[in-house]
């Protein structure tokens, strides 16, 4: 089976932890033949230095953008460019451990009717080695699909998917640092059944702005508009709306950071 990477990098990335991310997923057990480099708008001299260490494997295409549109668009126009109906998504400066991949392909191979496949995530600050937490998902579909009227029940930079069915679910849209859940939501409304793997298949990176960028105003305002979607949908009912939206609006508004970052780590995480 083949397979195809997507990624998005955009000026604020770190080209270190850029690179650390592309080679992790060149060190996969079983290769991929299709690696999308989507530039969301104009890089840093760093950044290109990195793409320009990579441009000579032939299985690299980098997309270009004119300007930063945003993550989700941006993923939306790179799906395009996937050669494969597998891919397996990942974040700029995350690493994905060597098997990641191979685990993930004999899911797709020996469950077709499997649309995505995710796994729990070691975070770490600083260094790979310094973990602090492991965000955990749900393993099977029934518990997906019961915490998905809750919260995202996938860790974005672990899937892999089926890329008809996202295309038939209406691809990544633009809903600020929710893109991937609101896409989830349509693609379980669908009917596609989904499964993640009992193990940590990627580190990701977090500091105390991980935090940061999940409050404030307009965070709040993305998150309410999803779970609107589910009602609207009749996915969730009004009494699940609101109790939903008023605890996002305490979080994500009224909390200050430094709490924030507790709530997350007490309650959303096991800590190391």
């Amino acid at each position: 089976m083949q397979y195809s990477i997507l990624m998005s990098v955009y000026y604020k990335d770190v080209p270190r932890y850029f690179d650390e991310s592309i080679q992790s997923m060149l060190d996969q057990t079983y290769k991929t033949n299709d690696f999308v480099i989507v530039c969301d708008g104009e890089l840093t001299p760093g950044l290109e230095e990195v793409l320009v260490k990579y441009q000579e494997i032939p299985y690299i295409n980098i997309v270009r953008l004119e300007e930063n549109i945003g993550l989700g668009k941006a993923l939306n126009h790179g799906l395009n460019f996937c050669k494969n109906d597998l891919v397996a998504r990942m974040d700029s400066d995350d690493i994905s451990v060597p098997d990641r991949c191979e685990r993930q392909l004999a899911i797709m191979k020996n469950k077709p009717e499997i649309s995505i496949v995710g796994s729990h995530v070691e975070e770490f600050v600083g260094e790979p080695s310094k973990v602090i937490a492991i965000k955990k998902v749900p393993l099977g579909h029934d518990e997906i699909m019961k915490m998905v009227k809750k919260r995202n029940p996938f860790n974005h930079p672990t899937v892999m998917f089926r890329k008809k069915n996202i295309i038939e679910a209406g691809n990544y849209l633009d809903c600020k640092l929710n893109e991937d859940y609101y896409l989830w939501i349509r693609v379980l409304k669908k009917g596609y059944l989904t499964e993640n793997i009992d193990a940590n298949l990627v580190k990701m990176r977090v500091n105390d702005d991980t935090y940061m960028r999940r409050g404030g105003w307009k965070y709040f305002k993305e998150q309410k508009k999803i779970f609107k979607y589910m009602y609207k949908e009749k996915m969730i009912n009004f009494f699940q709306y609101a109790y939903q939206t008023g605890v996002r609006f305490i979080i994500r508004v009224i909390v200050p950071n430094k709490i924030r970052k507790k709530i997350y780590l007490k309650y959303l995480r096991e800590e190391v």
